[in-house]
C-alpha cells in the first residue's frame, strides 16, 4: 500500500526537507519502522523507548486520530494520507 505522509516542520530536518512522503506500509507501526528505515532515528522522534507514539504526536489516517481508531495496528490502504501533528498548547 503506498500512503502519502505529511510531516510537521520540526521534524522536516530529519527527512531531508522533504513535507510529503510516500511510503509503503500496511499499517502505522510498519509505516513508523519505515520511515525510521529510510531516515534513520526519525522513530526515536516520534515514538517513546516502548515504541508508543510520543503524547505530544498526534496521528491522523485520512483526518481520522489513529487513538479512536486501532492506534499503531490502525490499517491502511493505498491512497491513504497520515498526518503527523504535534500538539499545540497555550492559552
Amino acid at each position: 500500500m503506498v500512503v502519502k505522509v505529511l510531516i510537521p516542520t520540526p521534524l522536516q530536518k530529519h527527512t531531508n526537507n522533504q513535507a510529503t512522503l510516500e511510503c509503503s506500509a500496511g499499517d502505522v507501526a510498519e509505516l513508523i519502522e519505515t520511515l525510521d528505515k529510510e531516515f534513520p532515528g526519525i522513530k526515536e522522534r516520534l515514538c517513546d523507548e516502548n515504541g508508543v507514539p510520543r503524547r505530544f504526536l498526534n496521528f491522523y489516517v485520512n483526518s481520522e486520530d489513529i487513538r479512536f481508531l486501532s492506534d499503531t495496528a490502525t490499517a491502511l490502504n493505498d491512497g491513504d494520507e497520515v498526518s503527523i501533528v504535534p500538539a499545540v498548547a497555550g492559552g
